[in-house]
């Protein structure tokens, strides 16, 4: 895993270099001359622990937000008459256009799709 590192001589960070002599990575200081080779070759790894899907369906207060479209569906749950919406957003090509809908009734806020 990735960490920072910090210059010996002066405490400034040190930032990610590629030697392309040595064909090796280096830390490097950007206010003096102090390198150091990098003992991993990992800079940064992002890791994507959920399915796009998944996380929609998680953020809180949505049945409050002002900038998502309302609609006049009845919840199935507490039968509230209105509801907001949003698209997947999944870019898969094979993944057809989800809508999830979100109960604006704040004791409910139930979540379901079409």
């Amino acid at each position: 895993m990735a960490s920072l590192k910090f210059c010996t001589d002066c405490s400034n960070m040190l930032y990610p270099r590629e030697d392309r002599v040595h064909r090796r990575l280096l830390f490097a200081c950007r206010n003096c001359e102090h390198e150091e080779v990098a003992d991993n070759c990992c800079v940064y790894r992002h890791e994507v622990g959920h399915i796009p899907s998944e996380q929609t369906m998680v953020v809180k207060d949505l049945a409050s937000d002002p900038t998502l479209p309302s609609t006049n569906i009845r919840c199935p749950k507490c039968r509230y008459g209105k509801a907001v919406y949003f698209q997947s957003q999944s870019r898969h090509p094979d993944t057809r256009m989800t809508l999830y809908y979100v109960c604006r009734n704040l004791e409910c806020q139930h979540r379901w799709q079409s």
